[in-house]
C-alpha cells in the first residue's frame, strides 16, 4: 500500500520539532480525517536555513511533512514557493489515492508558513505566496504574533 520512502519518512521523519524563534509558521488542518500539521520556518539572506515540523496524524501526514521539509531545506523562497503536493507524492513514490490530501496540507503549511513570514515583515503575502484555496475539510490556523 505505502512506498518503502514513505515507510522510511513515517519510521524515521526527518525535522521533527519546533524553532522557538521561527521567521515564518503555518499550521493547517483536515477536520475530515483529523491530520494537523505545524511548519516552522528560519530564513536568512531569502534561503531557508532550517525547517522543522509538528504533525498529529496518519503515517501518510508524518511522511508528506517530513519529505516537505526535505525538499524545501536550504532553498530559496523563490524555489520553495514551487512546491507541489504533486512533487511531495513524486518524492515518495507515490500516495494511494485515499491518501493524496496528506501531500496537499503539506504544500499548504508551507504555504502558510511562508505568509506568516511575509505578514512578520509588513509585506502583503498574496501577491507572493498567492492565495492559499482551503481544500475540502481544511482550516487554517492563523498565529498570533
Amino acid at each position: 500500500m505505502y512506498s518503502e520512502k514513505v515507510m522510511d519518512h513515517f519510521m524515521n521523519p526527518r525535522n521533527v520539532g519546533e524553532i522557538a524563534d521561527a521567521d515564518g509558521i503555518g499550521e493547517v488542518g483536515n477536520t475530515v480525517c483529523g491530520d494537523i500539521m505545524k511548519m516552522y520556518l528560519k530564513i536568512e539572506n531569502n534561503t531557508i536555513v532550517d525547517v522543522k515540523f509538528k504533525t498529529f496524524g496518519c503515517g501518510a501526514a508524518v511522511a508528506t511533512s517530513s519529505m516537505a521539509t526535505e525538499l524545501i531545506k536550504g532553498k530559496s523562497i523563490e524555489d520553495a514557493l514551487k512546491l507541489t503536493n504533486k512533487a511531495v507524492m513524486e518524492a515518495l513514490d507515490g500516495l494511494p489515492p485515499q491518501k493524496i490530501h496528506c501531500s496537499v496540507l503539506a504544500e499548504q503549511a508551507v504555504k502558510l508558513a511562508l505568509t506568516d513570514y511575509y505578514k512578520k515583515r509588513g509585506i502583503d503575502p498574496e501577491p507572493i505566496v498567492g492565495k492559499i484555496v482551503d481544500c475540502e475539510g481544511c482550516h487554517h490556523g492563523e498565529e498570533n504574533s
